[in-house]
């Protein structure tokens, strides 16, 4: 009868564990750690160059290809739950348009200073903000969380909740609930990493009194202003504007084609944009990263240029979108994604890619790490001299 008694609650937390699809412990020490070595492979909307953007399986597919970090658009319904969706309309990416029970829910609003109609509300379906976080939680290793505040002018004037707060005061509640907290390269960072990104900058501004995690300022095309305050793109990327931005943010997202202008689809000289961010220096918590790093045993995966040496870091720089489909390829890389991303990486000097085919990143990176000497990259790096070698 002991056995027995002992096997029912056995059994028993088996099945919660199975139904639940979380483990006991999410933050278990002995889990890989995100390494800080090398770039950030930052899973566009999850390893949607292979399976639909934004959905559970794109998460995990990337998380099994390598990623850094998982991203996501973080939007509301119009009852107030947060859910991972990059569109304020369901036209592009979901077959709503062939449900007629739907037709009389079309609306019409202003979005960004343009009148968009549509539905503003199977296999992939739409995932909320939590569930994207638990997918990240439930990793193998150490993955981070790149959530956008998507949209906050038009979330705030269309979704009203209760208690009367802001959409980002729900956003940061949802990371707050899940344990993420820290600044960049903290000992909580690196426990749970997480970046915030934004477009607008007063909702950045915002959200860093309520929050103490690393933000990143979304850089759009030239010809593109800033949704909230109307800003040009030449305004936001000069050095007064960086100065007064970096008290809140750690880095800057821009389009790619804006660091090195594009002309009938060849790369042109770039700008200096890359520089000037970098030569913006960020105070970070080395000495909390360090001994957290020393305490799971690996400092020799960690750049003495990133955390072990000085109390500041430059403005970070995080570039998108890198696919490897030929239309998106300049013609400078003779359509080679590993081409661009060694452009991009060791040319530009970024310290991190926005990518929709995460295992193509990976992989590169794997090549060509200073710390990877296995078979696999030392025949990459043949093959490269090689390739270098006949082009010359």
């Amino acid at each position: 009868m002991a056995s027995s008694h002992c096997f029912a609650p056995l059994v028993f937390l088996l099945l919660l564990v199975g139904c639940s699809g979380r483990p006991i412990d999410p933050h278990a020490t002995n889990r890989q750690p995100l390494q800080t070595s090398r770039p950030y492979n930052i899973a566009h909307r999850g390893s949607n160059g292979e399976i639909p953007e934004e959905t559970a399986a794109a998460y995990i597919r990337a998380i099994e290809e390598g990623a850094d970090f998982i991203e996501t658009d973080i939007l509301s319904s119009k009852d107030g739950v947060l859910i991972c969706f990059h569109d304020v309309t369901l036209d592009d990416t979901t077959d709503v348009a062939e449900h007629k029970e739907f037709a009389d829910r079309k609306r019409t609003y202003e979005v960004q200073g343009f009148n968009t109609t549509g539905f503003f509300t199977g296999k992939y379906p739409i995932i909320t903000f939590e569930e994207y976080i638990s997918i990240a939680l439930d990793a193998p290793r150490v993955v981070g969380i790149y959530p956008e505040i998507k949209n906050p002018v038009l979330i705030n004037q269309h979704v009203k909740w209760a208690d009367g707060k802001r959409f980002e005061d729900k956003f940061v509640e949802t990371l707050t609930k899940y344990g993420y907290k820290g600044s960049y390269l903290s000992k909580d960072w690196l426990k749970q990493p997480a970046f915030i990104q934004s477009f607008a900058p007063t909702s950045l501004v915002y959200v860093s009194n309520l929050t103490d995690l690393p933000k990143i300022f979304l850089i759009d095309d030239v010809t593109i202003p800033t949704q909230d305050t109307n800003q040009s793109y030449w305004e936001i990327t000069s050095d007064p504007y960086l100065d007064y931005i970096k008290d809140y943010v750690v880095g800057i997202g821009p389009w790619k084609d804006t660091i090195v202008p594009v002309v009938n689809n060849y790369l042109q000289t770039p700008t200096d944009l890359v520089s000037r961010a970098h030569a913006h220096d960020l105070q970070v918590d080395f000495f909390s990263a360090n001994t957290y790093l020393f305490d799971l045993g690996c400092m020799d995966v960690v750049p003495v240029n990133r955390v072990l040496t000085s109390p500041s870091i430059p403005m970070q720089v995080h570039p998108y979108t890198y696919r490897n489909e030929n239309s998106f390829l300049h013609l400078n890389f003779h359509q080679d994604p590993y081409a661009e991303y060694n452009y991009w990486i060791n040319e530009i000097g970024v310290d991190g890619l926005f990518t929709d085919f995460t295992g193509s990143l990976h992989n590169f990176q794997e090549w060509t790490s200073f710390n990877d000497k296995n078979a696999s990259s030392l025949l990459h790096k043949i093959a490269s001299m090689v390739s270098s070698y006949e082009k010359a």
